[in-house]
């Protein structure tokens, strides 16, 4: 017998579903829902995505979705061996369950952690819903050195997800032993117009398995922020329910901030996280930047590399992001950040010189060594067009065009190339470390394609241009 408060407490979280309950303190019921919806909760596990641990030598995350009917978090996992015969050697890994109430169906959200895994080993595991569990996916833990690895980063998915920017992502993996993806930011839309379970069941299903057996580190963007209007009538934001649902991610971040800022330490390189929305919106700026600096200066990798949304240099918006700029941009510099990945402005943009292309030109030649490297990228559909100062100071800028980046992280040299949707070659450079620890930076010689943008209302396939002017 279900007692009194038990349902009263029941009735809240469905009346309020912008606080997600845990998985235990609802009984296995279903929201009514029209047949077949693609995006309808089952009885099978879906929605499976791979995360680090801050150390993803030793430490693997996965979440996934399924019915009410489900209520606990339940994996097994195995060192994989080569035969039929996983299950014989698999341990059960239990978790933590919270409950999400959808347009889709009442869901029940999982997070499995697994720890004290063997470094530079791979693993096979699977994950259970109500009707059993899914098929084996595989994972390899990273190694405890520094060690040659490949990442794809990429920008805004945000609109079309399914329809276009699935393409980009699968080509993106295509390239082969891609073994960590980076995403800027605005996975999604999450606006009134649209379903946002539907959006998030379009992201999952876009990169499909990969995502299962590669780990993702996401950035949070606007996007990933529901408006809020406060009793005042001021606007506001509130982080959506699905990012914290669907992503196990570490919790090292800034103090106040666990859910959106984070690092990871990978084969050499510290991957550092930040919330851009946080620091203009909502107050946590300064409490970032103090983390961004002690984590910088903690840093013993060889490459360190920064990922959030809002981008310090715009390539489509008039002005650049001054509040970011002045307070991380110092520590950019100072610490000797790397690489900078950002989105935001649904175009292309490497900037290396704030002075202007010419001005890193002319640094290059007379043998300066290169600062942050700062990179705008777009995979969806939406387009901006770009600014006025995009025909100066970038070193190269598109407009109304789908990329994805690959990055080749080797010993004393970074190889980043930009590809277009269809895979052909746009930009990209080498940094080579010095033996003072600075970069060298190396432009390509190889054939790539000149420089896309719209002309006279065209766009560069010929088709009416697609980039929209950014206020």
């Amino acid at each position: 017998m279900i007692s009194t408060l038990r349902l009263f407490v029941c009735g809240l979280a469905l009346m309020a579903p912008s606080l997600p309950a845990l998985a235990d303190d609802l009984p296995p019921i279903e929201i009514p829902r029209t047949p077949g919806l693609p995006y309808t909760v089952r009885n099978i596990p879906d929605r499976v995505v791979l995360t680090p641990g801050a150390d993803p030598a030793t430490e693997m995350a996965v979440s996934f979705r399924t019915d009410s009917m489900q209520r606990t978090a339940e994996a097994q996992l195995a060192i994989a061996v080569d035969g039929p015969t996983l299950e014989k050697h698999a341990s059960t890994v239990t978790g933590t369950s919270t409950v999400l109430p959808s347009s889709n169906g009442l869901a029940h959200y999982h997070h499995v952690r697994f720890t004290g895994l063997k470094p530079d080993t791979v693993y096979a595991y699977r994950v259970k819903g109500q009707a059993g569990f899914t098929e084996w996916h595989q994972f390899k833990t990273a190694a405890t050195e520094a060690r040659p690895f490949r990442f794809m980063y990429l920008g805004d998915t945000q609109n079309g997800i399914l329809d276009f920017a699935s393409r980009v992502i699968r080509r993106g993996f295509h390239e082969g032993k891609v073994e960590l993806v980076v995403h800027a930011g605005d996975l999604i839309a999450q606006r009134d117009d649209l379903d946002h379970d539907d959006e998030w069941g379009e992201w999952t299903q876009a990169g499909g398995y990969s995502y299962a057996m590669v780990p993702q580190l996401p950035a949070t963007g606007n996007h990933e922020y529901a408006d809020r209007i406060l009793p005042d009538g001021s606007e506001s934001r509130k982080l959506g329910q699905h990012w914290q649902a669907q992503f196990a991610l570490p919790a090292n971040g800034a103090a106040g901030l666990t859910a959106t800022t984070y690092y990871v330490d990978y084969q050499g390189v510290r991957f550092i996280v930040l919330d851009g929305t946080a620091a203009l919106d909502l107050g946590q700026l300064d409490v970032q930047t103090k983390w961004l600096d002690d984590t910088l200066a903690a840093s013993k990798a060889t490459w360190n590399f920064v990922l959030f949304h809002q981008p310090i240099f715009t390539c489509a918006r008039p002005n650049d992001t001054e509040a970011l700029k002045a307070a991380w941009k110092p520590i950019f510099d100072k610490r000797k950040v790397d690489l900078v990945l950002q989105g935001h402005d649904h175009c292309y943009s490497r900037l290396s010189s704030e002075a202007g292309r010419a001005a890193g030109i002319t640094a290059r030649k007379s043998g300066k060594t290169q600062g942050p490297v700062y990179l705008v990228s777009v995979a969806g559909s939406k387009m901006y067009g770009l600014n006025d100062r995009a025909g100066t100071q970038p070193d190269k800028v598109a407009e109304a065009t789908e990329l994805y980046q690959i990055v080749d992280v080797e010993t004393g040299r970074l190889k980043f190339r930009t590809y277009t949707a269809s895979g052909k070659l746009y930009d990209g450079f080498d940094l080579q470390r010095q033996k003072n620890g600075s970069n060298r930076m190396v432009e390509l010689t190889e054939p790539m394609l000149a420089t896309r943008t719209c002309k006279d209302g065209k766009g560069p396939d010929g088709d009416k241009c697609v980039a929209k002017a950014k206020d």
